[in-house]
């Protein structure tokens, strides 16, 4: 238990001291809801919109990706786990992000949703079929919860090396040579995603999807005005789940900002990255570990300038670990590793980057003057 002095007076929360040095002071967000409509399982899957399916591919399997279906109009990747696919990209226009589709953990779930939302169950498109309700949240991202037909089988998995540490010698008479080839991707992990009206978004995910808060994050000097970044995981009771598989900060945009793909080892994630660097594609961050959800990491950029992250060895936490809270810095977001850069963080200025300042500004939004000023200085401290 930790105590916590506010306003003269001790403050005891439930927090564990697992994963932050903060827990939640009197009053604030309980990070979960009371009585969600349905507890999704995890993530389904992504789908984005890109004109060039073919160059998409080819930095898909660049990445570690192994197709799952391609047609015409559309390609699904997938990773070696069985189960759904991780990501669709659908011919469009333009290269743009549609949303995510999380898993629901029975199929009675999707009626339950359907009925609480005043929407309808309908046939998946996804290879194997299932059926799946659409949603819009209040960032207006369109949601779909989806229970799959038939599981994709499970592919050759890319072995961790066996390493000698200390007294523990497991490896004589061998050398340690990884190949240099792409890191084979095993799951989809997460996505993050910027939002202009954080708080609304947030309680939506509790109280439809039944998520709940690993850690919070707020603005230095701004606490009492609530967090500005959450890091949301699956409830499955006594079974740990991922530290987060969605993540929502405040922001001018409403948008992707990254997803991210389990793969087997730090050898995995810096060979791959070699690999992908040799082909021409450029690093945005890494390679490091991150203070919430620990996970090793190194981050990338797609030909349509998506970025894409390959994680390792990152935090399981079960339903009785209660939310962190820390604020929000780029210093505070690896335990080691180069510094986070300026197009991770999204500080480099553009022309969209401004616009945006200025409709978030003027519009309806959690977003005001104070709030920007404490954004900009969490890019830089």
């Amino acid at each position: 238990m930790s105590a916590i002095r506010v306003n003269g007076s001790a403050a005891v929360t439930a927090h564990q001291d697992l994963h932050s040095e903060q827990g939640a002071l009197r009053g604030e967000h309980p990070g979960r809801s009371r009585n969600p409509v349905i507890k999704v399982a995890d993530l389904a899957w992504l789908e984005f919109e890109k004109p060039d399916l073919d160059r998409a591919e080819v930095f898909a399997r660049d990445f570690g990706f192994s197709v799952a279906a391609r047609t015409e109009g559309e390609v699904w990747l997938r990773g070696t786990f069985a189960g759904s696919p991780c990501m669709v990209i659908r011919k469009g226009r333009v290269s743009r992000f549609i949303g995510p589709s999380f898993r629901a953990a029975e199929r009675a779930d999707l009626d339950r949703l359907a009925r609480a939302t005043g929407t309808a169950v309908r046939d998946s498109d996804v290879p194997g079929g299932g059926k799946v309700v659409d949603l819009l949240d209040p960032s207006g991202f369109p949601v779909r919860v989806v229970h799959c037909g038939e599981q994709l089988p499970a592919l050759p998995e890319q072995r961790p090396l066996r390493l000698n540490s200390g007294t523990r010698q497991r490896r004589t008479n061998a050398t340690q040579r990884p190949p240099r080839e792409p890191s084979r991707i095993q799951r989809l992990g997460h996505v993050v995603l910027e939002t202009r009206v954080f708080t609304r978004a947030l309680d939506w995910y509790l109280d439809t999807l039944g998520m709940i808060v690993s850690d919070f994050h707020f603005l230095d000097g701004q606490r009492e005005r609530g967090p500005t970044m959450a890091f949301l995981r699956c409830d499955l009771g006594s079974v740990p789940a991922d530290h987060h598989t969605l993540a929502m900060h405040l922001g001018p945009g409403t948008g992707y900002v990254h997803s991210a793909y389990q793969v087997t080892d730090l050898d995995s994630i810096a060979a791959g990255g070699e690999y992908l660097k040799e082909r021409g594609y450029r690093r945005s961050w890494g390679i490091g570990r991150h203070i919430q959800g620990s996970q090793l990491f190194d981050y990338w950029r797609d030909p349509d300038r998506f970025m894409l992250e390959h994680f390792a060895d990152g935090d399981l936490f079960s339903r009785d670990v209660e939310p962190g809270w820390a604020p929000m810095s780029s210093s505070g977001l690896a335990q080691w590793g180069p510094p986070a850069t300026r197009d991770f963080l999204g500080a480099s200025p553009s022309p969209r980057r401004v616009r945006d300042v200025i409709e978030a500004l003027r519009g309806d939004n959690e977003l005001d003057p104070a709030r920007l000023l404490g954004l900009l200085k969490a890019a830089t401290s």
